[in-house]
C-alpha cells in the first residue's frame, strides 16, 4: 500500500496547525501496517519527524517510486505534485490499479482511463 500524505501540523515539521493529537492520515497509515499491510508513504515535508514517529513503515520522497508494487494508493492531499501526476505513469509501477481519494484532488474520469479502480469520498 501507499500513501500520499503523512500529516500536517507543527509535530509533523510542518507550519500549517491541526488541532488533532493525532493526525488522520497519520493514524490511518500506522494503523495499516498494524493489521499486515506494507505501507509506503510519500511526503516529503515531514518524512523526517514521520521516520520517528513510526519507523517501521517506509518512506520515499518521490511518489511515482511509493507506489512501486503497490495494491492501494490512498491519495491523502490536495498538494500539485502528488494531484498532478500522469496515473498512466503511475499503473505502470503498481501491482493492482486501486486508488481511493481522500481528499477529492484527482481527476476520476482520467484515473478510471488509465485503468485505475478509482473510488473517492462523495464520488460514484
Amino acid at each position: 500500500m501507499a500513501a500520499h500524505r503523512w500529516c500536517c501540523g507543527r509535530r509533523c515539521g510542518r507550519s500549517r496547525h491541526r488541532p488533532a493529537s493525532t493526525p488522520p492520515s497519520r493514524a490511518s497509515n500506522c494503523s495499516h501496517h498494524e493489521l499486515g499491510a506494507e505501507v509506503t508513504v510519500s511526503d516529503p515535508k515531514a518524512l523526517d519527524n514521520a521516520r520517528k514517529t513510526c519507523p517501521e513503515l517506509d518512506f520515499v520522497a518521490d511518489p511515482v517510486i511509493a507506489v512501486q508494487d503497490a495494491d492501494l494508493l490512498l491519495h491523502l492531499t490536495e498538494w500539485p505534485q502528488f494531484s498532478l501526476v500522469d496515473p498512466r505513469r503511475l499503473a505502470a509501477g503498481v501491482s493492482a490499479p486501486n486508488v481511493i481519494d481522500g481528499r477529492g484532488t484527482l481527476d476520476p474520469v482520467a484515473w478510471r482511463e488509465a485503468g485505475w479502480n478509482f473510488r473517492a469520498l462523495g464520488c460514484p
